[in-house]
């Protein structure tokens, strides 16, 4: 298995990484190097466990919230396959060359059998979602440049935190940043778009328990 090599300096001596490809990673899970199923995800070559935990517990738990808010994004299943689409909740979204994370939920083009055969690439989501609590920094400067660098059109961060959606779009490929930057606050509406220029329009509220 070949691999990039990236060297990153620390503080008493130079460490050679090897970042993986999308493909390798892969192959690691075919091979039952990394199980199937798992909360693992592919972040700049590295294989990362995904934080799902509230704020002061335990990194290998799941919050409450957390658990709840995709509960909810699950329940918009059927709106969106009126609107030509389909949610998937914590399942990849293919990156190359260096990531595939697992957003908490992406809106996905088409139904899933045009997907039998492949992950859903960055041309194949309409948004992705990433409902944050201890990960609220995470996800903000490093999940964030990955998915404007992809041209992901818009990502949208439920952050349990300060309890508000924060809205990215426009995004700036090769910039690793949105231009346009909303906080929508439990009063105000959040759209979430689906294909053709439609989109689903949710109370904010409905995503924050």
């Amino acid at each position: 298995m070949s691999a990039v090599t990236v060297i990153q300096q620390l503080p008493d001596e130079k460490r050679v990484l090897y970042a993986l490809t999308v493909d390798q990673y892969h192959q690691m899970v075919i091979e039952g190097i990394l199980p199937e199923g798992e909360p693992f995800e592919l972040i700049h070559g590295q294989v990362t466990r995904k934080d799902r935990s509230a704020t002061g517990e335990d990194v290998m738990t799941v919050g409450e919230h957390h658990i709840w808010c995709v509960k909810r994004l699950a329940k918009l299943g059927p709106e969106f396959e009126r609107l030509g689409c389909h949610i998937q909740t914590q399942q990849p979204v293919s990156l190359p060359p260096f990531n595939e994370p697992e957003p908490d939920a992406a809106i996905v083009i088409g139904n899933e059998d045009k997907y039998l055969e492949k992950k859903p690439g960055a041309r194949d989501v309409t948004c992705v979602i990433e409902v944050s609590d201890s990960s609220l920094n995470y996800d903000r400067t490093v999940k964030l440049p990955i998915y404007a660098d992809s041209g992901i059109p818009v990502y949208f961060i439920v952050n349990l935190k300060e309890r508000v959606v924060e809205a990215y779009s426009e995004p700036q490929e090769n910039g690793g940043r949105y231009l346009k930057v909303e906080r929508l606050a439990e009063g105000e509406s959040v759209r979430i778009p689906a294909t053709h220029g439609k989109g689903l329009e949710i109370p904010a509220r409905k995503l924050l328990p």
